[in-house]
């Protein structure tokens, strides 16, 4: 027997659930909002059109997509009409808020992590392993997360348990890494121990590397909360903008996060503690803590209670890599390609995210050993230390314009989904789908474009915004399109380095590279995102399961990110040892081939760009009557 309930139960006897069919087919059935329910809790009344998080309500006579006979195809086979809705900048805002106090914890410790550790005592052949269990941990920990986060059936949500259990681990893992002399020295003064000692050193630096493996651990698990978060609360044709709302906001997080690290921070928040890092790790805890905590408080996840039950079997250790390897092989063709795709593209980026800042560094000391060939220690090391205040600024110049590019690019890339259609052509039903296509629009308008500015008063002044925005698309310009293009930059701008000699340029190219970077934030997630949604629209749809659920198959997608970093830690260490130079020396140019290295795999990846679906030619909106969608058949690039 079934143990879910039917509709007509769930709607009267869980008033939170989404009843409106039940009372479009049941009319005896008590109202979705009155003023208070059965169990006297409030009503949602106050939550109307008012509230700028939610979209407008549907009317009570409005059809149902079901029974207006819509196809199980449809791209917006929604869980309900409060689904489908196109939801306001606002929601989308909110929704991906949390993920840019992520970014501000990932900018704390890769552009910190390193000095700060190396302050410890801790040798550079160790530092190299130590920065191994990020990757390591992303390939165990995110599919595991997923799995459990999709079985869950907490009555706060699914992901939101994770989001905040991960983002607590983060925050007492910052402090307690940052403050580790402090803690070391006062636990082992207890035992009398010489806080100068050699053993003293030595457990200082064991404490710091197992909190970096928890930091790690948990920053993978709320990364993998917020992601299927995103997915979860987002209409199927609105997962572009949310992805790139999320690239936009992880854009001002790692300005943040670089621009935090370029100041001197214990002189302008001495409250905070008396290092930089200590800084920077309070000011990482009350953004991440902040963000989550607004994302999961405004943002209502739907009730998992009311989804099928989950699997019975525990998720072992053997379990767990079976299942793992079960959703990998059931994987659509779709998001495995684009798996695919970010195996060779992360290649790529990680000589470069990790190695950028040591790459100008080296261009500003060239010319400083070259007249001074026999610096002292002392003296080398201060130069170093202002080549890495050139390279962060050469970060924070690689960040601005890659939040400046999330901003622009979802108004010139053609949306692949779009909002659906209304019904009839009154001034109600046109309300509803507020804000949508209006007919005659010479290119079809992403469905939260629009939001970005005040409501016009009327249909024409709609017609006419539309109209103009629309004229700043560029017509053949698809999100792959613009993915494959964005590879093709960053292999050439890999390329450059082969003639570039001077700080000031190697910062120009940083900046350029900001544009393949922002098309690497949003296009993988919004093509799985979408793919994702649709697959468990139609299971919610058809009464069934999705057994890959936006938590595992993000989580294998995180594999596909996390495997190719181990790769290319490897063979840039074989690099190294082949052309490393003296640090002292002029003339290193071994991270240069590193990141020559990385523009090969680029060009890999640009291929394998070429063998993804093309959503937006495949797909022709026929019928706007019914939002119907039909398939065209094209794989052109």
């Amino acid at each position: 027997m079934d143990s879910r309930l039917p509709p007509q139960r769930i709607s009267k006897e869980l008033p939170y659930h989404n009843g409106w069919e039940a009372e479009r087919t049941h009319p005896d059935a008590p109202p979705r909002y009155s003023k208070s329910d059965s169990r006297g809790k409030p009503s949602l009344d106050f939550l109307n059109e008012a509230s700028p998080l939610l979209s407008p309500q549907r009317r009570d006579d409005d059809e149902s997509p079901i029974a207006s006979g819509t196809p199980a195809d449809e791209l917006d086979i929604l869980d309900g009409e409060e689904q489908a809705k196109s939801k306001s900048h606002w929601y989308l805002f909110v929704l991906t808020l949390s993920i840019g106090g992520l970014q501000i914890a990932w900018a704390t410790e890769i552009s910190n992590g390193s000095p700060y550790l190396l302050s410890l005592g801790l040798s550079k052949s160790i530092l190299a392993i130590v920065w191994i269990i990020g990757p390591l941990s992303g390939v165990i920990v995110q599919p595991y997360i997923g799995i459990r986060s999709d079985n869950c059936r907490n009555k706060f949500g699914k992901r939101k348990p994770f989001m905040v259990g991960g983002a607590a681990a983060t925050l007492v893992s910052f402090l307690a890494l940052a403050w580790t002399r402090e803690i070391v020295h006062a636990l082992l003064g207890l035992f009398g121990a010489d806080p100068e000692s050699r053993f003293v050193k030595v457990a200082s630096i064991c404490f710091a590397i197992g909190w970096v493996c928890l930091l790690d651990v948990s920053i993978n698990t709320v990364q993998a909360g917020i992601r299927a978060f995103i997915v979860d609360n987002a209409p199927t044709h609105q997962q572009e903008d949310a992805n790139a709302w999320a690239g936009v906001i992880l854009g001002i997080g790692s300005i943040s996060g670089y621009l935090s690290g370029y100041v001197n921070l214990p002189k302008i928040l001495p409250f905070f503690g008396n290092t930089q890092f200590k800084v920077l790790s309070v000011i990482t805890c009350i953004a991440l803590g902040g963000t989550v905590l607004i994302s999961c408080i405004f943002v209502t996840e739907r009730d998992p209670r009311h989804d099928a039950p989950p699997s019975a079997e525990e998720i072992g250790v053997i379990a767990f890599f079976k299942q793992t390897y079960k959703s990998a092989r059931r994987l659509s063709p779709q998001i495995r390609k684009v798996c695919e795709v970010q195996f060779f593209n992360w290649i790529g980026w990680f000589p470069f995210l990790f190695y950028i800042t040591t790459y100008i560094g080296q261009l500003h000391v060239n010319p400083i050993f070259r007249a001074n060939p026999d610096m002292s220690p002392a003296e080398i090391d201060e130069a170093w230390e202002s080549a890495t205040r050139v390279g962060s600024f050469a970060l924070l110049v690689f960040a601005v314009t890659s939040f400046s590019s999330n901003m622009l690019l979802p108004f010139l890339v053609v949306p692949t989904y779009h909002a659906p259609s209304s019904r009839t052509d009154t001034p109600a039903h046109r309300g509803y789908n507020h804000p949508s296509t209006p007919s005659g629009t010479p290119l079809p308008m992403s469905a939260s474009m629009t939001s970005f500015f005040p409501p016009p008063p009327d249909e024409a002044s709609h017609s006419r915004l539309t109209r103009l925005l629309s004229l700043l698309q560029i017509p053949w310009l698809t999100l792959r399109r613009a993915w494959f293009l964005s590879h093709l930059l960053f292999a050439l701008c890999m390329g450059l380095t082969f003639f570039i000699t001077t700080p000031l340029a190697a910062t120009i190219l940083a900046g350029v590279v900001g544009l393949s970077w922002a098309l690497s934030l949003w296009a993988p997630f919004a093509l799985i995102s979408a793919e994702i949604s649709k697959r468990d629209a139609q299971a919610r749809k058809t009464g069934g399961v999705n057994d890959d659920q936006a938590g595992v198959v993000l989580g294998l997608h995180n594999v596909a990110i996390s495997a190719p970093q181990i790769l290319a830690t490897l063979v840039s260490s074989a690099i190294f040892r082949i052309a490393q130079k003296g640090r002292g020396e002029p003339g290193d140019d071994s991270v240069g081939w590193v990141m020559r290295f990385g523009g090969l795999a680029a060009l890999v990846a640009a291929y394998m760009t070429t063998r993804l679906r093309e959503e937006g030619a495949d797909e022709e909106v026929k019928g706007k009557e019914n939002g119907v969608i039909e398939r065209r058949g094209s794989d052109a690039v």
